[in-house]
């Protein structure tokens, strides 16, 4: 099973009222080990890949026989999954927004959640002086889609 849940904040003018908006999804599957070495490579370098775009060529590769031996991969065939996303402004009731004392007093929209990457910080050993191009560019790109993301869904114009 696989499941993610970004949650972002959504106060309206009552506690009834408030709400969470969602992103989730859940997959359900049968998993097997791969065996073919071609096939492991393969998806070792789409893994690497997911981590920051374009690390595998830049990196030592490919990976020495002990690391083949000691990684195991697995390919999950998804028998079903599901998602929902909720998203918009938070709903309040019709009562309370004819109530000029409750909407001029209370605060109401989404208080979006998302996740930022920090600048990169270097290891011990590391001896490279400049943080490479494809690291810097996958931070703004993750950065810039991860804050989009809540906005354009929150009702933001």
């Amino acid at each position: 099973m696989f499941a993610l849940l970004p949650i972002d904040a959504a106060p309206s003018l009552t506690p009834f009222s408030h709400s969470y908006h969602y992103r989730s999804a859940i997959l359900f599957g049968f998993a097997t080990v791969v065996q073919d070495h071609g096939e492991k490579l393969w998806a070792m370098e789409l893994i690497t890949n997911s981590v920051v775009p374009g690390r595998w060529e830049n990196v030592r590769t490919p990976p020495d026989g002990g690391e083949m031996s000691s990684t195991t991969i697995l390919k999950v065939r998804i028998a079903s999954g599901s998602g929902k996303i909720t998203d918009g402004p938070p709903h309040d009731e019709k009562k309370d927004l004819t109530r000029e004392e409750i909407v001029t007093k209370v605060w109401t929209g989404v208080i979006p959640v998302y996740e930022s990457l920090g600048p990169p910080i270097a290891s011990e050993t590391n001896r490279v002086g400049e943080v490479p191009e494809h690291i810097r560019s996958y931070i703004e790109e993750s950065n810039k889609r991860g804050k989009s993301y809540p906005a354009e869904h929150a009702g933001e114009k």
